[in-house]
Formats: structure tokens, sequence, C-alpha cells
């Protein structure tokens, strides 16, 4: 085929490093040259987290305050196609993925070059989302394409799950009792049937119509109540994340914004969606349809 193709990405469990081999398989064997570039912080986070430094992250994250990376380069001076992988931290790129889309070589390959995001998530991505497409554009990036992979259960129970793989870097079931945390093996070795459907596209070097694809696939899900908790959520976070990053001591305001997100999560959250359900959900049926649709593109 000829193309030239970039996969950049962070990833700090190995999870999204699994989804980009994925996607990136069958490019590879249709003649397609593909780079994988995964980028590392200059300090590296820790793997397990502690609660402390997981915490102590997410004013930066919020207001996407750029880090350092250790030093890398690109193999080519232009690629046909650039896969960013990211993952949402705080309901926001990574400090990782954030510092990689502000670097000056990135924004200036990334011109005029057509890109796929991709993210494994626990199942909130949204409004990270949100927060890259404005940069892309900025850089003149042509987002072409979407895809998130999630934690298929309940949102109470992959809080559980995700804080057990991230504080014991184990990705089994807790207790014996809770599911596998993350995407499913399923999911990740599904990814390769998106990566089979963008070849055409890229080959045409046409991609209309190619996120339409991805939702008919089941790339790119959209939940209503989760959509929901991350409209809300994302303007409290933001202020959390301005009042904390003007502290000196920050070590009290993290543990009050940690007790915040566990009560709005276990206790706030199903009150508040369940009044919605009642009062406001069953008149809405053609706004929420039209922000599925919104969320589900690229525009």
């Amino acid at each position: 085929m000829g193309k030239k193709v970039l996969a950049v990405f962070y990833s700090q469990s190995g999870q999204l490093e699994q989804i980009i081999d994925q996607f990136t398989r069958p490019m590879t064997e249709a003649g397609a040259t593909v780079e994988k570039l995964r980028i590392y912080p200059a300090q590296a986070y820790p793997f397990p987290w502690t609660g402390k430094t997981f915490f102590s992250v997410m004013p930066d994250c919020v207001n996407q305050i750029p880090g350092q990376l250790q030093p890398f380069s690109f193999g080519e001076a232009g690629y046909d196609l650039i896969i960013l992988g990211y993952q949402a931290w705080f309901l926001s790129p990574s400090i990782p993925s954030n510092t990689l889309m502000f670097d000056p070589r990135f924004m200036e390959i990334a011109k005029n070059t057509p890109v796929i995001t991709i993210t494994g998530a626990r199942n909130m991505w949204l409004s990270a989302m949100e927060k890259i497409k404005p940069v892309l554009k900025s850089m003149d990036a042509r987002l072409v394409g979407n895809i998130a992979l999630v934690d298929r259960h309940h949102n109470f129970v992959s809080f559980v799950t995700i804080f057990h793989w991230m504080f014991k870097a184990k990705k089994d079931r807790f207790l014996n009792i809770f599911p596998v945390p993350g995407v499913s093996e399923a999911d990740i070795l599904n990814t390769k049937n998106y990566g089979t459907t963008a070849i055409p596209y890229l080959e045409k070097a046409n991609w209309q119509g190619f996120q339409e694809e991805m939702v008919k696939q089941g790339a790119v899900p959209v939940k209503y109540n989760l959509m929901f908790i991350e409209s809300k959520a994302r303007k409290i976070f933001k202020v959390w994340a301005g009042i904390i990053s003007k502290r000196k001591k920050r070590d009290a305001w993290l543990v009050a914004f940690k007790y915040y997100l566990l009560i709005a999560l276990f206790i706030a959250a199903p009150i508040i969606l369940t009044v919605d359900a009642i009062l406001f959900k069953p008149f809405l049926s053609g706004r929420i349809k039209r922000q599925k649709q919104y969320y589900s593109g690229v525009n």
C-alpha cells in the first residue's frame, strides 16, 4: 500500500499499547508502514499509584498544564495518518497525552494530516475528547475518526475494580467477586476490525464516512447516564482544579476533593439521575438524541 502511519501514545499499564497493536495490525498486513511511538514522562508516574500521587495530578490535568517528556523523535517528515492514543484522567486528557499535543514537533507533523484518536477508558471519555478537539483544530490537524474502548460493567462496579488495578497493579478479580478491570480482552482483540475498516479510507486518502462506520460497529459508546454525569462533573472539576491550583499547600484540599468525589459518585449521582429520569429525561428525547450524535461524531 505504501502509506505511512504514525501511532503515538502514552500507556501506563500497557492496555492502550495492546489496543494500538490490534488497531494497526491490519494496516501493517495490508502493506502500510506503521511507526509506533510510545512516549514516556520525564518523571514516570508510579504504577501502581498511591492515593496521594493519583489525586495530586488532578489540578494540572484538568487545567491542561503540560509536563515534560523523555526525548523522542519521529521517523518520518510526514505521515498519511496519525493515530493518537490517549487516556482520560479526571475527565481530561492525561498529562503525558496533553504534553504531547502541545509539543511543537507534534503540532508541526500533525498539520493538515488526518488524525484518528483512540482511547481505552473506564467509561467516561467524552469530556477529555472535547478538550482534544480544539487542540487538534488549533494545529490544523484533520480529526477524521474517534474510537473509545471502555469497561462495560456498571459504573459503580468499574469504579471499584479500576482502583484495585491502579493501586495494586493487579488486573484480576478483586476479592474473587468483582469482574476483571479495564477493557475486556474480547474488545481489545475486536479493535483489529476497526483497523480493517480504516484500510480503504487510508488507501484512497478520503476519510468521509469513516466515523459513521465506527458508530455502526459500536466503536463509540455513548450512554445517557454517563453523558449526563460528565456534563455536571466536568464543570465542578474545573472549579476544584482552580481552587487547588492556587494553594501552596494542597494536601488537605486534595483529600477534600477525594471525599467529594466519593460522595458525588455513590450518593449524589444516583439521586440526581433518579430526579432527572422522572422529571426531565422523558421530555428531552430529541435533545438527548442530538447530544449522542454529536459525541459519537468528530465535529
